[in-house]
């Protein structure tokens, strides 16, 4: 399926949605580009769409498994999804299991100084005001959800840190911390959407605490592809990379 061959409805940072003959379901193509600092860092990684649709699509078959409902309908070839559309939330939902990144910047936390609960940060989407913090108040002030909806997204996002932290530990991955964003489908009900990847979270190796995501794109350093390449081989199965024909793109 070409995306190009529908009407483009938005297009972001590293994705571009596209409608198709239903107004219920979308074509998601996550493209090669990839960002860091507010979009001001930008280059092109082969493949590196390729990788992260496989990736996401992988953690929204464990979630949906567990329970927990997602955009994710299919992924109909590498770089392509079919999706739920939903009308999304301007919170990027962050859960925080060890302290790494901009939270040892803002506050006085130890390096790798692990949290049990969990931290939940929420901040408003907006490069325009780059992407700041937000308490509950603030969110229902500016009228993206109720407290009600906040509570169940706090209560699904634990869910998802739970389920995604247990299956990456039997992978060797160490799971420090997560953006996620919801939306909501045509009935009302919130519901997981956007991408669930190496640009979207931070991954260790559990031995090494090798960096395997975007953190090295941040950085400066060499091998982002071979640390997507990397997650992808270690959380994909054989009957995973059977069904996506993935065997090009993977160790």
């Amino acid at each position: 399926m070409n995306p190009q061959d529908h009407q483009l409805i938005y297009q972001g940072k590293a994705k571009s949605v596209y409608e198709t003959d239903d107004p219920e379901v979308v074509i998601v193509k996550f493209r090669d580009d990839i960002t860091a600092g507010d979009g001001e860092k930008k280059d092109t990684l082969t493949d590196k769409g390729h990788f992260n649709s496989v990736i996401s699509a992988k953690f929204f078959e464990v979630l949906e498994e567990a329970g927990i409902k997602t955009q994710y309908i299919e992924l109909l070839e590498l770089g392509v999804m079919l999706s739920h559309r939903l009308d999304m939330i301007p919170l990027e939902v962050i859960t925080r299991n060890i302290a790494a990144g901009s939270l040892l910047r803002k506050f006085p936390f130890q390096e790798r100084q692990e949290f049990d609960p969990p931290i939940i940060q929420m901040d408003y989407k907006s490069d325009e005001f780059h992407d700041p913090m937000v308490n509950d108040d603030i969110a229902v002030a500016l009228g993206f959800v109720t407290r009600e909806e906040l509570d169940e997204i706090r209560k699904i996002t634990l869910k998802i840190n739970q389920v995604l932290k247990d299956f990456l530990l039997k992978k060797g991955i160490t799971f420090p911390d997560f953006k996620i964003e919801f939306g909501r489908n045509h009935k009302g009900e919130i519901i997981l959407g956007d991408e669930i990847s190496p640009d979207s979270c931070r991954f260790w190796d559990s031995e090494t605490c090798e960096v395997l995501d975007k953190d090295l794109f941040r950085k400066g350093e060499t091998g982002v592809m071979d640390a997507y390449q990397e997650v992808a081989s270690r959380i994909l199965d054989i009957e995973d990379k059977k069904k996506w024909n993935i065997k090009d793109i993977t160790n």
